[in-house]
């Protein structure tokens, strides 16, 4: 079974900035997919995605302010995230699935237990 864990969130004030990393307990490579979800009181949302390739895929209200990465030698993804609102505040959730920049969560197979952000003056 593939775990995946999240870690980096906390409390920021708004304007500042938190990296989050998902370490996977396998290759990620055999992933076509590595996303970032987030999940406040309502659907969880897609707010990006990178695929085996390096491509990218962000949600519309990050786009400008947040970045993915991924490397594969430590299995890790990241999400940098600057600029940050208090809209941002939720719990992110790390996903790896087989399908390429997938924006629907059906179609990733592992996720992990999710790190709170919450963004706050």
């Amino acid at each position: 079974q593939v775990q995946l864990v999240e870690s980096g969130g906390g409390l920021v004030q708004p304007g500042g900035s938190l990296r989050l990393s998902c370490k996977a307990s396998e290759n990620i490579f055999n992933f076509n997919s590595m996303g970032w979800y987030r999940q406040a009181p309502g659907e969880r949302e897609l707010v990006a995605t990178i695929n085996v390739g390096g491509r990218t895929r962000f949600a519309e209200s990050v786009k400008e302010r947040f970045a993915i990465s991924r490397d594969n030698a430590k299995n890790t993804v990241y999400l940098e995230m600057n600029s940050l609102k208090p809209v941002d505040t939720a719990v992110y959730y790390c996903a790896a699935g087989t399908s390429s920049l997938s924006t629907d969560p059906y179609e990733y197979d592992y996720w992990g237990q999710g790190t709170q952000v919450t963004v706050s003056s």
